[in-house]
């Protein structure tokens, strides 16, 4: 599988503090050998669309659409509680 960014994606990962990068690519490495790693939660966000959502830690999700053998991602927030 490949890694790709929407434009803005990397926009809005510079704006999160630098342990939150450090997590979020930690957590891309996992992505990459297993879709089903435990601390990802990689669930379905919505349907209609083909969007996903995996975690990068308990308060921040990165949303990405899965296209072939790419992994296009798409958003990274702040997850609302």
């Amino acid at each position: 599988m490949i890694i790709q960014y929407h434009p803005r994606f990397k926009e809005k990962l510079q704006k999160f503090p630098k342990h939150i990068q450090i997590k979020f690519y930690k957590q891309i490495e996992f992505l990459l050998s297993d879709i089903k790693y435990p601390s990802l939660r990689v669930k379905k966000y919505d349907e209609s669309n083909d969007i996903w959502q995996a975690r990068v830690d308990k308060n921040i999700r990165f949303y990405f659409l899965i296209k072939d053998d790419n992994y296009i991602l798409l958003d990274i927030k702040k997850h609302p509680k």
